[in-house]
């Protein structure tokens, strides 16, 4: 749990009440859970829950199912993975029917844990909302994030042209992945080497301007995270003489219909491709729950590559 808002050190292993469940609910033993900026923003008081949601970080899980609760399709004893507005962080958690998946059978469950968060990210801005196209290309800031790893091996087994930015450490990780082009953003500019039909921007107020440039006609902007910050001034004849579509939402907050929507996106069209192993998960590193606050501190750092994981020291 959060003891209040502030560093690393306010996150607390502690008991807390077991979940109570609603008639559309599952309740699952957590095996494993990934950490995501969003909880880092939650822990420094910047990024509160949505109304009704745990107060515990935690924004994906995997485990198994200990409480069907008579939902039909689900059963006890079923390994799954889900897509959570909070509570990951705990060795027990309830998850609306429509936000579970399967673990697929190549995939330990620390291994599927990693990629709820990203695969419905990735899946509902550059595929339902950016439309992402064979034979286009896709510019992806922050590639070696969790997000970052994911949409790299998703859009080349799209077909798409996959041109992404990271420190210059972490350029031959993502190559392997499948970039196409890796651009150092700490010395180069982007914009002045790169036309992208759809770009996947974490940085937000820092990046608007060069993305417009870099953004091709017709081109699709899709901003998720705001790390560069919120307040920008924005040209928009650039935008208008692009004629580009700007999109920026947020997975957490969208409501219930959205969230099944998405999962069955991904369940029709991303886990096929994770059971063929053309999409695997990235983990930079595996630490139990209790040490969580050390897990804040890597993915603050941004010295990682992909997820790293947490896992329940007392799951089965």
């Amino acid at each position: 749990m959060i003891r209040e808002p502030g560093g690393p050190d306010v996150l607390e292993w502690t008991e807390v009440p077991d979940p109570v469940l609603q008639p559309d609910e599952v309740l699952v033993e957590v095996a494993a859970t990934a950490v995501n900026r969003a909880d880092i923003s939650q822990r420094q008081g910047f990024y509160p829950p949505p109304p009704g949601a745990p107060p515990y970080p935690g924004l994906e899980c995997a485990g198994t199912i200990l409480d069907a609760n008579g939902n039909p399709g689900w059963q006890d004893g079923q390994p799954v993975c889900a897509l959570l507005a909070g509570g990951g962080y705990a060795e027990r958690v309830a998850v609306p029917v429509g936000q579970l998946l399967p673990v697929p059978e190549n995939l330990r469950l620390d291994e599927a844990a990693s990629l709820p968060e990203a695969a419905c990210t990735v899946w509902s801005n550059v595929v339902d909302l950016g439309r992402l196209r064979a034979g286009e290309t896709l510019l992806i800031h922050g590639g070696a994030s969790g997000i970052g790893t994911f949409a790299i091996q998703f859009a080349k087994a799209l077909g798409a042209i996959v041109v992404t930015t990271a420190r210059a450490a972490k350029h031959d990780a993502l190559r392997a992945l499948g970039a196409d082009r890796v651009i150092d953003y700490q010395s180069e500019d982007f914009a002045e080497s790169t036309t992208a039909d759809v770009i996947l921007d974490i940085m937000g107020a820092k990046y608007l301007a060069a993305n417009i440039r870099a953004l091709a006609i017709d081109g699709r902007l899709m901003i998720i995270g705001l790390q560069g910050g919120r307040t920008a001034e924005l040209d928009l004849g650039a935008v208008m003489a692009k004629r580009a579509m700007l999109a920026s939402v947020t997975l957490r907050s969208r409501p219930k219909d959205q969230k099944i929507h998405i999962i069955q996106g991904v369940l029709g069209e991303v886990w096929p491709l994770v059971t063929a192993g053309r999409i695997k998960p990235v983990i930079d590193r595996t630490l139990p729950m209790p040490e969580a606050a050390a897990a804040h501190r890597l993915v603050e750092a941004s010295d990682h590559i992909g997820k790293v994981v947490l896992t329940n020291p007392s799951a089965a």
